[in-house]
């Protein structure tokens, strides 16, 4: 998916908030920006704005000798999901459709992104939770169940993996692989991460090979992009995942909250709404 202008104030605040997160030295800080600020300069080289987010990521990270500058804010996230758990758990053991509810329990986790404000609202878990899919393809999903026999999950952010087990435990009969980013890069979920998150009891937890918050899949390593291209289905969590995928030639399920406008304009929906879409991919619209 296109750079679009709005998104840039977004990707350079990510880059502020890493900076302050990773260093108190005010001077570093200032000195960070302004290479953020030179990078933003050359946008239009990038191809989306998550390869943008992992620049800016880099550098934070090489100026300041910091390997996971979300690192307190991931554990926070990911011991409020534990707790939250329970909560959800109930709640979907009431309803009748149950794969329905388990992928809006997983697409409810997608409130978890410290990426997106380092304070996250968890009130009203609950109301979102009940809140209808604004679009939700999984008629489509339900037929290919029928014969498929492996699945891949390309998960998004630390905390809401946890919530992606209930969606995971829906399939026993599957052959279950969840993809995770290759090393830290804002608050998204590494292999530790998921495995901290408990998903290793229903899947084989793999690395994609990439660091990108997202998935390039020039850059993905040939066991991922092995099990990527021949997997049954696909299900990817999050914008991160939508923006960098969206053009490629598979069939791919997006399981989102529409978080910015531009992410709302692009999917045809309203602002925070939750969906669930299949995309043929790119060659089977052309």
């Amino acid at each position: 998916m296109e750079v679009f202008l709005e998104c840039l104030p977004c990707v350079l605040r990510g880059a502020l908030e890493a900076a302050k997160m990773a260093t108190d030295n005010e001077a570093l800080r200032r000195r960070i920006m302004a290479s953020a600020i030179e990078l933003l300069g050359r946008y239009e080289t990038y191809r989306s704005a998550p390869e943008i987010a992992r620049a800016f990521h880099r550098i934070v990270k090489t100026r300041t000798g910091t390997g996971d500058p979300y690192a307190r804010v991931k554990r926070r996230d990911m011991d409020t999901a534990l707790l939250l758990l329970p909560k959800l758990e109930r709640r979907l053991k009431q309803k009748d459709d149950r794969l329905y509810w388990a992928l809006k329990a997983a697409a409810t986790g997608n409130v978890l992104d410290s990426a997106i404000g380092l304070t996250v609202d968890t009130s009203r878990l609950g109301e979102e939770f009940e809140k209808p899919f604004a679009v939700c393809d999984i008629d489509a999903l339900e037929e290919q169940l029928k014969t498929a026999k492996t699945l891949l999950v390309i998960g998004d952010n630390t905390g809401e993996t946890v919530f992606d087990g209930l969606l995971l435990s829906q399939f026993p009969d599957l052959k279950i692989t969840y993809a995770v980013r290759d090393e830290p890069v804002l608050n998204d979920a590494t292999v530790d991460d998921a495995v901290a998150s408990g998903l290793d009891r229903y899947a084989d937890i793999l690395s994609t090979g990439c660091d990108v918050p997202g998935v390039l899949l020039e850059e993905c390593s040939d066991e991922f992009l092995t099990i990527f291209h021949g997997a049954d289905i696909v299900i990817c969590k999050g914008q991160g995942n939508y923006e960098t995928l969206s053009e490629c030639p598979r069939g791919i399920y997006y399981l989102l909250k529409a978080k910015c406008p531009v992410m709302a304009r692009v999917l045809g929906v309203e602002l925070n709404d939750f969906v669930f879409k299949y995309s043929a991919g790119a060659a089977a619209r052309g």
